[in-house]
């Protein structure tokens, strides 16, 4: 049994469905706009960030000289300690979408329109309660998010997410959101938009 089919398992069949209709209808909920809804849809401590991915050379890389491989990576993962594009709480996510009410949030104006498209998910952990139900669950996916606003402005943001849920009453909310953009250099004029 592959460690997969473990972990869909331990978890359940239904309750990874579950967890694949939450995902698909908060990516409906940013596309129709309905943020006060999506804010719903987290825990009041949860952790929002997102970071890019550093460009380096491998280490193995005769292109160039390292003088202190130990200073190098050896891979192109985002960096813990590196400084976030977004690091956010449930009152900044609120803030933001307060923001967006006024009138005044002018990268909004006309509002953009996104598709947002995850795939790829996969159960990475698991922490179960006494009675063995599922209390959290860590999901990783691969996400698209399609911005176009006005009459010539188009973005793609590409990466890879990593998603901490947590049962509250009964249902599933988001604790912690880690985005990795494959970008290393955004192209986008702004980032006025949910991910």
């Amino acid at each position: 049994m592959t460690e997969r089919a473990v972990r869909a398992a331990a978890i359940g069949e239904g309750a990874i469905r579950e967890i694949e209709q939450f995902l698909y209808r908060e990516a409906r909920l940013l596309d129709e706009r309905r943020f006060a809804e999506w804010l719903d849809l987290f825990t009041d401590d949860v952790r929002y960030t997102m970071s890019t991915r550093g460009n380096y050379y491998p280490i193995s890389s005769k292109a160039v000289a390292v003088l202190d491989p130990a200073r190098r990576p050896n891979d192109d993962r985002a960096d813990e300690d590196a400084l976030a594009i977004l690091d956010e709480t449930k009152a900044t996510l609120a803030g933001r979408v307060a923001r967006l009410d006024t009138g005044m949030a002018w990268a909004e104006d006309p509002p953009s329109r996104t598709r947002h498209m995850i795939a790829n998910l996969e159960v990475a952990n698991l922490e179960t309660t006494p009675g063995d139900a599922a209390a959290e669950v860590e999901i990783l996916c691969n996400f698209v998010v399609y911005k176009s606003r006005s009459d010539t402005e188009q973005d793609f943001y590409v990466g890879a997410r990593r998603d901490r849920l947590r049962r509250v009453e009964g249902v599933w909310k988001i604790a912690r959101r880690k985005l990795t953009l494959d970008q290393n250099v955004l192209l986008a004029k702004n980032i006025s938009i949910f991910f």
